[in-house]
């Protein structure tokens, strides 16, 4: 009964003409029901990507999926025509565009440096939440724009085996010998890894690995550093299991503006050149101690004494926005809360401290080892208690 009534309290704050911002957020903190897409419809609002006003979501996220379709194009659809192209007329090529013309205004090194980032992508999609099939399956609506059968240009996992499978047939042992390999029979290990579906399929990895590509090619301030795959992975879940077919069916542009708003918001935390300054990850491991200081004196300084850093443990926690501590379903609720705060991840500090003194009998007893072991692979998986507890040392303030 009172799951119902929590989904009735949702419908009417949605159900506004507009939406209460305040009213919607504390809901959503307390956790947002899956029933009938209401979690995926609260993140679009609180990442900012549809507005309050609800008259103007429908031609806000046709302008966006154009958008969106725009960039395929550009990015991933014309540099593979004009590689297809390339092979078939190898004469047209003028010297000032060739593949190997070392002019850094060349396409062609674009596209190599592009290539770079692109294996990085792939070999960190291939490994998202590997304990679920989810990553695995075919999608329900594949890419027509890029899977159409009249297509002959390179897709992006053309791109990554023809480069995987060039840097593999030549291959250096130590003595200086070239060892070419046939390509026939050694197979990289990354591709088979995962039978590749049928022409016409992709798997839901391979849409993570788009957004990934063409949020490093719009943003190549950042690019790809590692550890996005896992900011995009339980976005895109979250949307690309939305019930409602018509919003699923572009789950794909919807998660790579949802990822982007998020990522001008944390962004700094992966920038290496900012860690020491006020808005980097350095100065935000030092606050979950000096809260930690605040809220359990005791805890904190058997840390110090044992040198354990915030960044051994906090890096990851903060960077990732703990994707890597808990299963998905709990990650996906604890993002409830942290896309509710207003203060915008402030809480996330507080969940972490959290984390702390709730393991703290272990950690005040355990040597330098058995503690380091701990903050590594955390040992409480009921979220609920971890964020009743951050709520409670919220309150406490």
């Amino acid at each position: 009964c009172s799951a119902l009534l929590r989904i009735a309290d949702f419908q009417e704050v949605l159900g506004e003409p507009t939406v209460a911002l305040a009213k919607l957020r504390e809901l959503c903190f307390s956790g947002i029901p899956f029933d009938g897409g209401l979690r995926c419809l609260c993140w679009k609002i609180l990442l900012n990507y549809l507005p309050l006003e609800k008259a103007l979501w429908s031609s806000l996220l046709k302008k966006q999926r154009d958008l969106y379709s725009q960039f395929l194009k550009e990015m991933i659809i014309q540099p593979g025509i004009a590689k297809a192209n390339l092979g078939v007329s190898r004469e047209d090529v003028t010297l000032e565009d060739h593949p190997l013309n070392p002019n850094p205004d060349s396409r062609w090194n674009t596209y190599f440096k592009d290539n770079e980032v692109l294996l990085q992508i792939d070999k960190d999609v291939r490994r998202l939440y590997p304990d679920m099939a989810f990553f695995q399956r075919p999608t329900d609506y594949p890419c027509l724009l890029i899977l159409d059968p009249q297509n002959e240009f390179e897709t992006l996992r053309r791109r990554v085996e023809q480069t995987t499978l060039k840097s593999q047939t030549v291959a250096r042992n130590r003595s200086g010998v070239t060892n070419v390999s046939s390509p026939l029979k050694t197979t990289p290990s990354s591709l088979s890894e995962y039978e590749v579906l049928p022409n016409g399929c992709e798997a839901h990895w391979e849409v993570v690995e788009r957004i990934l590509f063409i949020y490093a090619k719009l943003n190549p301030g950042i690019a790809y550093v590692q550890g996005m795959n896992e900011i995009v992975g339980p976005l895109y879940y979250t949307f690309a299991t939305d019930p409602n077919s018509e919003w699923k069916e572009h789950a794909e542009a919807d998660t790579f503006f949802c990822f982007t708003n998020l990522m001008a918001e944390i962004r700094d935390n992966f920038i290496k050149s900012l860690d020491d300054s006020q808005c980097g990850i350095t100065y935000k491991m030092e606050k979950v101690y000096s809260t930690l200081k605040e809220k359990d004196v005791e805890l904190y300084l058997k840390l110090q004494e044992q040198n354990i850093k915030p960044q051994f443990f906090a890096f990851r926690w903060l960077t990732l926005l703990l994707s890597q501590e808990f299963l998905l379903p709990d990650v996906i609720r604890i993002w409830d809360s942290l896309f509710a705060d207003d203060k915008r991840f402030d809480f996330l500090l507080l969940v972490c401290c959290a984390m702390l003194t709730l393991i703290r009998d272990q950690l005040l007893e355990g040597d330098f080892t058995l503690n380091m072991r701990l903050l590594q692979d955390y040992p409480i998986s009921d979220v609920h208690l971890i964020l009743k507890k951050a709520k409670e040392l919220q309150d406490s303030k």
